[in-house]
């Protein structure tokens, strides 16, 4: 291992914070795109089947990062190059806080409607019932889970395997946005996509947990807050890892997160995370400040790994 995936995963950064996510042509789209013909074919209302789907979307995925990753070892730059530029398409942070810089300014001159519609771009919840503060909550929440989600957890399965972890995670959160419901439809058949999702996200969230608590002053947060908060609300949320971070950031900024959620006709009423007030618009753009300190952190921290790893090889 040389210096090169290190130097990468910095380039992606960088490129994912300057130009955000490619405008056309997105290769998670395209997957996308295959995976929803992959089930269309194979959709039986059976966990095995869900297993196959998911195996061979991700096997596939990982068997083109492994060739991509062997063809990258000619040279240093060569490696450096490919890295930074499969990061940068599997990285979301600059499109997060896009959309949650446009949320808070909705929200925070009371477009209401708007804001309802734009909600759509960060989760699949029913936004026609919430009000100004139900909208704030669910943009925090969305902003909380989503910089664990599309930012740190691929930065470490790039700092730990190269280009095969960074494509492998990607494919395995998106088969999880796709299939990963409890709805009639996806039960069974996306239990495998859900887990597999889970499985890769146990260490990443719980390490955005930490780094959510050591960022939180950046922001005007409280670094205790988030800490107590974390170790103390996260494991009663009913996802393993969204609720790690999603407590963390009520910690640091202070607020009130969880309470009755909506997804279709499905209603979940999740445990309150934090303490104190309602989020409102500012507390959207102070966590979206917070995702994006989080989100440099993670990059300086998992090229830090990948370049102490490189030199304790040589």
């Amino acid at each position: 291992m040389s210096a090169g995936r290190a130097v990468g995963l910095l380039l992606g950064v960088a490129a994912d914070a300057a130009l955000g996510d490619p405008k056309r042509g997105h290769p998670v789209a395209t997957f996308g795109r295959i995976a929803q013909s992959a089930e269309r074919l194979l959709h039986r209302d059976q966990k095995p089947a869900g297993i196959v789907y998911t195996g061979v979307l991700v096997g596939g995925t990982v068997g083109l990062g492994v060739l991509a990753q062997r063809w990258s070892k000619r040279s240093p730059v060569l490696e450096a190059a490919a890295t930074g530029l499969v990061t940068w398409v599997v990285l979301g942070g600059s499109s997060l806080a896009d959309e949650g810089t446009a949320m808070a300014r909705l929200l925070d001159a009371g477009e209401i409607e708007a804001a309802r519609e734009r909600l759509r771009n960060l989760c699949g919840r029913d936004s026609a019932v919430l009000d100004g503060q139900g909208l704030a909550r669910a943009t925090v929440e969305s902003v909380a889970e989503n910089t664990s989600d599309a930012v740190v957890a691929p930065l470490v399965w790039g700092a730990v395997a190269g280009i095969p972890g960074l494509v492998a995670y990607r494919a395995a959160n998106t088969l999880d946005a796709m299939v990963g419901h409890r709805s009639p439809r996806y039960r069974n058949f996306g239990w495998a996509s859900a887990r597999l999702d889970d499985l890769l996200n146990l260490v990443p969230s719980r390490l955005a947990a930490v780094l959510t608590s050591a960022c939180a002053p950046v922001v005007g947060g409280s670094a205790k807050g988030a800490w107590r908060t974390w170790r103390r609300d996260a494991s009663a949320h009913p996802s393993p890892n969204a609720g790690q971070i999603e407590a963390a950031f009520a910690g640091a900024l202070q607020i009130r997160l969880g309470g009755r959620t909506v997804y279709g006709h499905v209603v979940e009423q999740r445990p309150v995370l934090g303490e104190g007030r309602t989020a409102d618009a500012g507390d959207v753009t102070r966590s979206v400040e917070l995702s994006r300190v989080v989100g440099s952190a993670t990059g300086v921290l998992t090229a830090a790994y990948a370049l102490t790893r490189a030199l304790r090889r040589r």
